[in-house]
């Protein structure tokens, strides 16, 4: 099945929100609605697309900024894995350590859980608790189409921070390893920042990443 992935950048933190929906379809799929939400709510209605969802991968502040806005607009669903919820609740304070301003998130609708395929029209994720850069940090699989989209676990060529409440460099490497390497090596990682990548492509060459497949520096 083919699906189009539209990518919006927030300006402010360079983060990545994502719309997701299959040609002809009338539903889409938003992922980490950031700083750009008013244009993705734009863009739904371009294309004439329904929201249904909105996936959240964790609750940093940078990737949950816009849930009010597209929910408002939209009226979607949010799902959040539960061991990012104190991070979620606690936007408005996380807002006030950049000099911002956020209002108190909507209420979250439905728990993410590790295993679990998630069903919106065609459009099957599959859920991936990848915790070390956060608690509950996820990443959503489309297993049928080669796609994962897995926030900030990893970068084309780097990994996720894990100085921030809550990370562990050990725990992200352990999830690294065990939820994002065992993906087939073709398969697309769109990140929560930068341009995509692919497993293959981390797995060679990520200086992080080299030594869980064996491999060394060069």
């Amino acid at each position: 099945m083919k699906v189009n992935v539209e990518t919006f950048v927030a300006a402010a933190f360079g983060q990545n929100a994502y719309l997701v929906w299959e040609p002809g379809a009338t539903m889409a799929v938003a992922i980490d609605p950031g700083g750009e939400a008013g244009a993705m709510a734009d863009a739904l209605a371009d294309e004439g697309l329904f929201l249904e969802a909105i996936l959240l991968t964790h609750a940093h502040l940078d990737h949950v900024e816009g849930v009010g806005l597209l929910v408002g607009r939209t009226g979607a669903r949010v799902f959040l894995h539960p061991d990012d919820a104190h991070l979620y609740d606690a936007v408005p304070t996380q807002a006030s350590m950049f000099g911002l301003r956020a209002e108190t998130q909507p209420p979250v609708d439905g728990p993410l859980v590790h295993g679990e395929i998630l069903r919106f029209g065609n459009l099957a994720f599959q859920v991936r608790h990848t915790p070390g850069h956060s608690p509950g940090h996820v990443i959503l699989v489309l297993v049928d189409d080669g796609i994962a989209f897995v926030g900030d676990v990893v970068f084309q060529g780097s990994i996720g921070r894990t100085d921030l409440p809550g990370g562990d460099f050990q725990t992200l490497m352990r999830s690294i390893r065990e939820q994002v390497l065992t993906l087939p090596p073709d398969t697309r990682l769109f990140s929560g920042h930068g341009p995509p990548t692919t497993v293959d492509h981390e797995a060679r060459t990520n200086p992080f990443l080299i030594p869980l497949v064996g491999g060394r520096m060069a």
